[in-house]
């Protein structure tokens, strides 16, 4: 299949791909994570690259633990949305 066959990906095609991507998700939940509770336990004498590591840290974490809500996240969406199972 040729780049020609294919459909043109419109913003609209992105838009809905990543809303209904649990990856997408994760990683929101992640980054939302690591704003709210990174500043409470900084260390006070910790470097710059610290700072970021840290929150690097923590956005994994939260990654990782949000794999469960995530799913189930876009599976409403899509029932929302979508009306499919």
């Amino acid at each position: 299949m040729n780049r020609s066959d294919k459909r043109p990906l419109t913003p609209t095609y992105v838009a809905f791909y990543i809303l209904f991507s649990p990856d997408a998700w994760r990683v929101l939940i992640g980054v939302l994570l690591a704003l709210f509770f990174t500043p409470h336990i900084l260390p006070p004498d910790l470097s710059l690259a610290g700072h970021a590591m840290l929150y690097i840290m923590v956005v994994a974490i939260g990654w990782a633990l949000s794999a469960r809500p995530a799913n189930w996240m876009t599976t409403r969406l899509k029932k929302i949305i979508l009306g499919k199972s």
